[in-house]
């Protein structure tokens, strides 16, 4: 078992990773003072294969367990799921001294996180991801929301769980696709953080995508550390926690394009930061030898390097829609090398010929 904390004064929480965890639960609840109902929302294949061991867990706990279940799929983190969900919690009697379990993955996880941040001005979570992505990403910092049909997160708010706990065994089920896409955000830590978890992944692809469990335990282990550094300094995303959204702008356009049914989050983000290098060696950040040694990383871990073609007026409009535009520019995050970012500031259409996107 290892444990994380993360340091925000009256916000703190431990991220747990384990094998087998989800049996800990509700006494992990219990540790950290939650009480009450426990809401357990998920999805259908999540609950399917789940539902019954978190149940039981915070039965054994002595708490009352609700499920609420809710479509799967990122064309669902909208706002009528999110109300369809509200529904549910005033039927099963949610109330101030609940609490909710976000059981599932990244979509899970935001809209469950946001229905706790806005449901009566404010209920507990914990998070309890079970996808890679989520592991390693988007359980950790708080970050929830839903996508508004014009770009994705812009509705949401920075609320933090009381728990992370990550039962490791939940990616046995995973299907290959989602499990390869979580491997996007693996990838970015190392290209705009930490140059040696970028060459431990380098040399581990094998055994990572083999889900080796101790290969996998560490990918967990360092990928969390290195956000929960980034998000200790900066909760909120006032500047330095923008670096996590390396490969994110042009990546959630295309995700924004393409309806987020064609192309997967991890994958879209992989083709953002092929794009992300590409700005970066035009701005002389990074060589083209680091930009190529980006792209083989990439693409050895099964995801998408080719760059999709969208209209050029609706690929301006999907990247002036990223939440980290004001004024007309874009706070675009490069890498310096591999390892290490820089901030760089440009129009839409800069971005498009900076890319290669438009000559």
């Amino acid at each position: 078992m290892s444990v994380l904390s993360v340091n925000l004064a009256e916000n703190s929480y431990d991220i747990v990773i384990e094998r087998g965890a989800l049996a800990s639960l509700g006494r992990r609840c219990r540790d950290v003072g939650l009480k009450g109902l426990a809401a357990v929302i998920s999805n259908r294949a999540v609950a399917g294969l789940y539902g019954a061991v978190v149940q039981e867990s915070l039965e054994a706990a002595g708490y009352s367990v609700a499920r609420i279940e809710m479509p799967d799929g990122e064309e669902y983190k909208n706002s009528t799921t999110l109300n369809r969900i509200y529904d549910d919690l005033l039927d099963v009697g949610v109330d101030r001294g609940s609490f909710i379990v976000a059981l599932g993955g990244g979509v899970v996880g935001d809209v469950a996180g946001y229905a706790a941040a806005t449901w009566m001005r404010g209920i507990p979570f914990v998070q309890v991801p079970t996808t890679l992505l989520a592991q390693v990403d988007s359980s950790v910092g708080g970050k929830t929301g839903i996508d508004h049909p014009k770009g994705k997160n812009l509705i949401g708010a920075f609320y933090q769980p009381r728990l992370v706990l990550i039962d490791v065994d939940t990616l046995s089920t995973l299907d290959q696709r989602q499990y390869r896409a979580g491997l996007a955000e693996v990838i970015k830590y190392g290209v705009a953080v930490d140059p040696a978890f970028f060459a431990y992944v380098e040399a581990n692809v094998s055994a990572i995508l083999a889900m080796d469990p101790d290969v996998l335990i560490e990918v967990i282990l360092q990928s969390c550390h290195l956000k929960a550094q980034v998000v200790e300094l900066d909760e909120k995303e006032g500047g330095l926690r923008a670096i996590l959204n390396y490969g994110h702008t042009l990546g959630h356009a295309f995700e924004s394009l393409s309806g987020y049914r064609v192309m997967v989050h991890g994958e879209a983000v992989a083709i953002g930061m092929v794009l992300a290098a590409r700005v970066s060696v035009a701005e002389g950040l990074c060589s083209q030898d680091d930009l190529a040694r980006i792209s083989a990383l990439i693409s050895r871990c099964g995801l998408p390097v080719e760059i999709p073609t969208f209209d050029r007026q609706l690929l301006l409009d999907a990247v002036a829609a990223d939440k980290k535009s004001k004024s007309g520019l874009i706070t675009f995050i490069c890498n310096s090398g591999i390892g290490m970012y820089a901030m760089s500031h440009h129009t839409p259409e800069e971005l498009l010929v900076l890319s290669g996107l438009e000559a």
